[in-house]
């Protein structure tokens, strides 16, 4: 499957942001779908993730009550909705594909990823 990710930009501290990841491939149901981040001089870290079907989610600790995560099937896309951003929130953000056993939070469970988009809080 490959994966393309949009939305990206400067937002100001408490403002919102909502990113998309559009899928390629007939199998997109098949796979749990995640959301990483990376900001700079610092390692990727899981930020959300959703189960094939939509009925499952996990958030990172960091975004919890302000990001939500969700997937439509039959598009073929899963979308991310920032809300109340933080400057600590600054990172390109990845969307990535794995097995649909479970909702890993490590980077080498996903066999496939975006291009990443980048995201900027700053005044």
């Amino acid at each position: 499957v490959q994966l393309q990710a949009s939305g990206g930009g400067l937002v100001q501290p408490g403002g919102s942001l909502r990113l998309s990841c559009a899928a390629s491939g007939r199998t997109f149901s098949s796979y749990t779908m995640t959301w990483f981040r990376q900001a700079p001089g610092k390692e990727r870290e899981f930020v959300a993730g959703i189960n094939w079907s939509g009925t499952s989610t996990y958030y990172a600790d960091s975004v919890k009550g302000r990001f939500t995560i969700s997937r439509d099937n039959a598009k073929n896309t899963v979308a991310l909705q920032m809300n109340s951003l933080k400057p600590e929130d600054t990172a390109v953000y990845y969307c990535a594909a794995g097995p649909r056993l479970r909702i890993g939070i490590s980077a080498n469970y996903y066999n496939y990823w975006g291009q990443g988009t980048l995201v900027t809080v700053s005044s």
